[in-house]
């Protein structure tokens, strides 16, 4: 379990995330939902230790992250940000590798080349993983950095926003690859999404912000309700039962 206890940030005078306490289970997709602005993409980032606290505790399996090493924490927790960028020119299968250096420090063994095959192999990048980067589509480059992500083994996945540049098919495609790495592989998935519907249908576990604070949190059919995504979005959002998912209709 993640625990984060009253914590916050604050850039220029602004809070933007304000006196936040939340509990991540394991073994579930838990999606941070909410405005611009709201603060979720820097929870995420400080979860990751990526951004720096002003205050407040974070605990992994019970322990303070402050006193996790970097090479341990690299085992248990893996982020992939919403902007990526890697000056040097690389190939789908040499990005995908990386993944493995809090492992191999960058000697991959059978057993990480290994994790590298599978990864390429969820994210049905077999065909590509010999072409550069810089010869991809952005959904595909997505989709790339995604399996590294994967190939990194960690029990907690973090993704900022992870469906960006996407179209229609790869955003499912990567949804049910997120469900399946909990429900076949035992992950703790932890997801920055701007899509309530996808958040609704794969979805265990919903943190709803705005301006910097949790306005509620809880199972999936408790946040995907007109009343409570109305204080989240100020605007009305009647909600349609199709083939047993809550679905949304904000778009009338």
């Amino acid at each position: 379990m993640i625990e984060v206890r009253h914590l916050s940030k604050s850039y220029g005078g602004k809070n933007v995330v304000d006196n936040v306490s939340v509990r991540i289970g394991k073994g579930k997709i838990t999606s941070f939902i909410g405005p611009n602005g709201a603060g979720k993409s820097t929870l995420l980032s400080m979860i990751s230790r990526l951004t720096n606290r002003d205050a407040g505790e974070i605990l992994i399996e019970g322990r303070e992250l402050s006193q996790c090493k970097s090479t341990e924490l690299a085992k248990q927790i893996s982020i992939l940000k919403q902007s990526n960028h890697i000056s040097v020119r690389l190939t789908v299968r040499e990005l995908v590798s990386f993944g493995r250096f809090p492992y191999s420090q960058g000697k991959l063994t059978p057993e990480d080349w290994k994790h590298v095959d599978e990864a390429i192999a969820y994210m049905e990048l077999g065909e590509l993983q010999h072409n550069y980067l810089d010869q991809l589509s952005g959904g595909q480059n997505q989709r790339a950095y995604i399996a590294m992500v994967i190939a990194q083994n960690t029990e907690y996945v973090l993704l900022d926003e992870p469906l960006n540049n996407l179209d229609m098919r790869h955003s499912v495609q990567i949804m049910r690859v997120l469900r399946r790495l909990v429900d076949e592989l035992g992950k703790t998935v932890v997801i920055v999404i701007h899509d309530i519907n996808f958040a609704s249908c794969y979805s265990d576990y919903i943190v709803a912000l705005k301006n910097g604070k949790v306005v509620k949190e809880g199972a999936t059919e408790e946040i995907i309700d007109s009343a409570v995504l109305k204080e989240v979005y100020d605007m009305d959002i009647p909600i349609e039962n199709v083939g047993g998912r809550r679905i949304c209709v904000y778009f009338s």
